[in-house]
């Protein structure tokens, strides 16, 4: 009697299905890049379509003083002579000094040699720490000359691929000018509008399935990142946006998709 009273619900529910709406998959960000300082561009690293990883150097301006620079103050901050020297010369002037209170100590050494002593090695031991903050000092000057270098850069926040080249070899960049604009393909960014109706049953975190259209086709899932909290009254939708994972880029953005919701 309770197997037929289940399938008897089951039946005025009505079977299962599917809903699919139209998606749209498009890039996660599209950035437009420059450098933070002015400068005639040296080289260019990346063309149109090349695809290109978080980190690569894509272009850089004319750089020659920086990178001079960068070496003479390399070159500093590892030079650790001085250093040396006087903190073997301290140790030295340290075992004098405890020959010295030993001997005052049998009263076989004069006082004043003791003090010449005392005060050689508080000499050697400030000389060390100036030599210690002179070294600290040009190990920053290195670090900054790396930072400046690094201002001549163009470097790619994002995987993805190059959309445009703005500029070339030889031509100047200002402060209203970009270089190149990159696109942010893994992950994609699906963005969808559903109907009022099924906003109860969205939630931040479900994995969905979405379809490219041909002739990509295929069908990949991806995960709910976003549900508007403000619906569009005009259409009664929710803007839902979704992250599509894509570490090969072998998906393209600009594709049409239908989004499936789970079935019910």
């Amino acid at each position: 009697m309770k197997h037929r009273l289940g399938l008897a619900l089951l039946l005025l529910a009505g079977p299962a299905f599917a809903e699919e709406y139209p998606c749209l998959i498009e890039p996660n960000q599209t950035l437009k890049l420059t450098t933070p300082v002015q400068g005639v561009i040296g080289k260019v690293a990346a063309n149109r379509g090349d695809r290109i990883e978080r980190g690569q150097v894509l272009a850089q301006l004319d750089s020659a003083v920086e990178e001079s620079n960068l070496d003479i103050a390399r070159l500093r901050a590892t030079n650790d002579a001085e250093a040396a020297a006087t903190a073997a010369r301290l140790e030295f002037l340290r075992r004098r000094l405890a020959r010295k209170d030993r001997l005052q100590g049998n009263t076989f050494g004069s006082q004043q040699e003791l003090e010449e002593a005392q005060s050689d090695v508080r000499v050697a031991e400030a000389q060390l720490r100036g030599h210690t903050m002179n070294l600290g000092q040009a190990q920053l000057e290195a670090t900054r000359a790396e930072g400046l270098l690094r201002q001549r850069q163009v470097v790619s926040p994002v995987n993805g691929v190059v959309v445009e080249r703005a500029l070339g070899e030889g031509e100047y960049v200002n402060d209203q000018a970009h270089v190149m604009t990159v696109a942010e393909l893994d992950p994609l960014r699906v963005e969808t509008f559903l109907p009022i109706s099924v906003y109860r049953r969205i939630r931040v975190g479900d994995v969905l399935t979405v379809l490219p259209e041909d002739p990509v086709g295929g069908s990949y899932t991806a995960k709910v990142v976003v549900v508007d909290r403000v619906f569009n009254a005009a259409s009664r939708t929710i803007g839902v946006r979704l992250e599509l994972p894509n570490p090969e880029m072998a998906l393209p953005a600009g594709i049409h998709c239908v989004v499936r919701l789970p079935e019910r």
